[in-house]
């Protein structure tokens, strides 16, 4: 019995002498989380990385004593529990020679491109970035008046709860599918066709995307005419010191909404592949009947460093989804009650495949050259009911449209710097682009049942059938000559061919005869030059005052021409559009604690390509799409974004107290017209003024954060109309919205949550002509979300 219980006592001995004892780290600087930095535990030199929220943890270890080793800095350990916390805040005066950063962590959720940035230059430019790890959001539904919160000056078309498609304008311009921006993933263009049809159905899953990067419109000189500007999505890649890391999101909220981001990535092949991937699969309803959407995105990230200097990088993305569309309302409809539908037989699927190969060459540290090549096979099915929406749907055949894109491009860029005064270093950028795209469209009778079947009706489409080339070269170059080390000079042109061509046929509706089939052919070419001029002048404090001219240029495209619409008719001797943009604006950090951009701006349109609220002979109303008039912008640009307790502590909390505002006030007219009913009109989809502010509280560990937003009163058309039978046309009311998110971080796991229009407001921003209307789109009402992540 005593050589039992001695065995007993032994083991237990045993068993406490190795007891497995854990190190639990929380890594910052001030108040920000250290991310990716290597920690090392003495003596055994174990490795390991910290976290997106600076967190470590050492398991299965002996009592004793151990040195913590991050850099220059050290700690001494004693471990004499099993569970140790230890809350290590690195000084700004610490040499951390060992850490690597994927970003800088003590960066705001908002900022300014760079200078110089790989092979781009945006010296002098309104520029502007919304880093994602910083966002409190509903990143599952691609919450845009969450994300694009301090970009100032956009206007927002909230009609997609899924977050399937985006449709933002800046300073004026129409929301619709952000057209009249250039929308880039990684540098290469994702719209439908750049040339024929500039309309963006695919947006990228924001929960890979690492930061969103605008240029207003002086990007015309190196990323195409546009009046918008560039707005350039940079997706995550793969931990640089990582083999291996998966994340997994699932998103449950109102309406059956359900969402599966995952993701892996890391750094493997002696530290030379670096790859990133994810699937998301997305589902839900509406808070109106009729409405459904199911969605699949897929992405793959591989990039391969050849040697020191030379860089492979390819990518694929896949995205599909079919959506039914509950249809628009009437205005008497919206103030009875926004949740009926009175459309059951609208449905819009999208197929989107796009693939790039990018090559990457750095000559020296000054000289470097970049190749991309990129392609888009895909298309969209648009099935439904276009008719008024004040006439009901009595069944019979419905519309539909059929749209497919091919389309190629190819940009070519180097860039050096070189000394122009003295030790000053200046630098040049040039490059050339080739871009062919190819629309296929289709429209006729489709199919006279209610689901989503897209077929058309007889042989050949019965309303029209086109295929629309498209071919732009084009060549520009620009110069930042840095006079002093705080001025700088940034002069560029840009030099552009663009030839636009019809095939096909339409037929041509009569009332009392049978129709007529007209056969079509055109080509437009055009040739013309952009030029544009920048300065800046850099303060000793981090500031600056910066101001740019540039000019701009928008091409008509026949895709738009002979699309059959009752709402909607589209001038048929429409023509190109030109003007210019002028920015003169100060931004900088002060004290290390509130970043501010302040600019004025203005837009001038010449031949400004707008709707007009017009009657048939039979006296219905139909929104006419034509030149309009001149028109012109302009306006008040404010970004306040600032830490409280940053500036009251000096950095040294812990805590966070984060406000921020963003306001606009902007005054667009149509100007230079005889026409009366448009004469000194405002320009439609422009809100004279726009707020949206809020407050992030948190630690590295949990957040929550309040959003207000407020839009005022804008019209859909040239002549101010206030209401019309169709809805097609007429005033969006003002109106404000909040948001409430919270998230909390426990080890590898974050959960996040929150409630959208928090107040349950009441409230639209678009009437549409056709899908997903026609009529009043209204916007989501009160809804919930909750997101569990793990990373590993």
């Amino acid at each position: 019995m005593r050589k039992f219980q001695l065995m007993i006592m032994m083991c237990l001995v045993s068993v406490a002498a190795y007891a497995q004892y854990n190190i639990n780290g929380s890594l910052r600087r001030g108040d920000e989380p250290v991310v990716h930095a290597t920690v090392i535990l003495l003596p055994g030199a174990q490795q390991k990385l910290s976290d997106e929220n600076g967190f470590f943890r050492f398991t299965k270890l002996s009592p004793g004593t151990y040195t913590i080793k991050i850099g220059d800095y050290e700690e001494v350990i004693v471990i004499t529990d099993k569970h140790i916390v230890a809350d290590i805040n690195l000084l700004k005066n610490i040499t951390l020679s060992d850490i690597v950063v994927t970003g800088k962590r003590n960066e705001s959720v908002s900022g300014m491109l760079k200078d110089v940035s790989g092979t781009t230059i945006n010296a002098g430019k309104k520029t502007e970035v919304i880093n994602m790890r910083h966002i409190n959001a509903n990143l599952a539904t691609n919450n845009t008046r969450q994300i694009y919160a301090r970009i100032p000056g956009l206007n927002i078309w909230e009609y997609d709860r899924g977050g399937l498609q985006l449709g933002i304008g800046g300073r004026g311009l129409s929301p619709n599918r952000s057209s009249n921006f250039n929308i880039r993933q990684n540098g290469y263009d994702i719209s439908a066709d750049a040339l024929g049809y500039p309309e963006s159905y695919y947006t990228p899953s924001s929960e890979a995307i690492e930061r969103i990067e605008i240029v207003r419109g002086a990007a015309s000189l190196q990323y195409g005419p546009q009046f918008g500007g560039l707005i350039n999505f940079i997706m995550k890649e793969g931990p640089k010191a990582k083999p291996f890391e998966l994340t997994t999101r699932q998103t449950l909220g109102s309406y059956g909404f359900f969402n599966s981001f995952n993701s892996v990535g890391g750094t493997i092949a002696k530290n030379k592949l670096n790859y990133y991937a994810f699937y998301q699969f997305k589902r839900g309803d509406d808070w109106r009947p009729n409405s459904h959407y199911d969605q699949h995105n897929a992405y793959v990230h591989l990039a391969y460093d050849v040697t020191p200097k030379f860089k492979i990088t390819g990518e694929y993305t896949l995205m599909k989804y079919l959506a039914q569309q509950p249809g628009g309302l009437t205005d008497a409809q919206f103030k009875e009650d926004p949740s009926v539908s009175v459309r059951a037989r609208n449905w819009f699927k999208v197929d989107w495949n796009l693939v790039s190969l990018n090559l990457d060459y750095a000559f020296n540290e000054h000289t470097r050259l970049n190749w991309r090549n990129y392609t888009l096979q895909g298309g969209r099915d648009a099935l439904g009911i276009l008719s008024y929406i004040n006439r009901p749907d009595n069944g019979g055949n419905r519309d539909y449209l059929a749209d497919r894109y091919s389309n190629f491009g190819s940009e070519l860029r180097f860039i050096h710097q070189y000394k122009f005064i003295k030790d000053l270093r200046s630098t040049v950028l040039v490059g050339t682009r080739v871009y062919k795209g190819l629309t296929k469209r289709k429209q006729g009778s489709g199919s006279d049942g209610s689901g989503d079947d897209f077929v058309f009706n007889g042989v050949e489409p019965d309303l029209s059938g086109f295929k629309f080339p498209g071919t732009n070269i084009a060549a520009f170059a620009e110069n930042v000559f840095q006079i002093n080390k705080h001025w700088s000079v940034t002069p560029g042109i840009r030099f552009e061919h663009i030839n636009t061509k019809s095939d096909g046929y339409y037929y041509k509706l009569n009332i009392f005869i049978p129709s007529e089939r007209i056969a079509e052919s055109r080509s437009n070419p055009r040739s013309f030059t952009l030029l544009g001029v920048g300065t800046s002048w850099k303060f000793n404090n981090g500031t600056e005052v910066y101001a740019n001219i540039s000019q701009n240029y928008r091409s008509i495209n026949f895709n738009d021409i002979r699309v059959v619409n009752a709402n909607s008719k589209v001038d048929p001797d429409l023509k190109d559009e030109d003007g210019y943009n002028i920015d003169l604006g100060f931004r900088g950090t002060y004290r290390n604690w509130l970043y501010l951009d302040v600019s004025l701006f203005y837009l001038k349109y010449n031949g400004r390509i707008g709707s007009i609220f017009t009657r048939d002979s039979s006296f219905m109303t139909y929104r006419l799409r034509t030149n309009v008039s001149d028109s012109r912008n302009y306006g008040l640009e404010t970004l306040l974004e600032g830490d409280l307790l940053k500036a009251i502590t000096q950095g040294r909390s812990k805590y966070k107290l984060n406000v921020y505002t963003s306001l606009s006030l902007i005054d667009a007219r149509y100007i230079n017209t005889k026409n009366t009913a448009i004469a000194d009109k405002l320009v439609e989809n422009v809100p004279p003024v726009l707020v949206r502010t809020g407050l992030s509280f948190g630690s590295p560990r949990f957040n929550i954060t309040y959003q207000y937003a407020y839009q005022a009163k804008q019209y859909s058309d040239a002549t101010n109309t206030e209401e019309t039978p169709t809805a097609v046309d007429g005033a969006v009311p003002a109106f404000s919205v909040m948001d409430l998110s919270l998230s909390y971080n426990w080890r590898k796991f974050t959960i996040y949550t929150g409630i959208n229009n928090l107040a349950d407001e009441k409230y639209f921003t678009r009437r549409a002509d056709g899908y997903p209307g026609p009529g009043i789109i209204p916007a989501d009402r009160r809804n919930l979300y909750v997101t569990l992540q793990f990373k590993l």
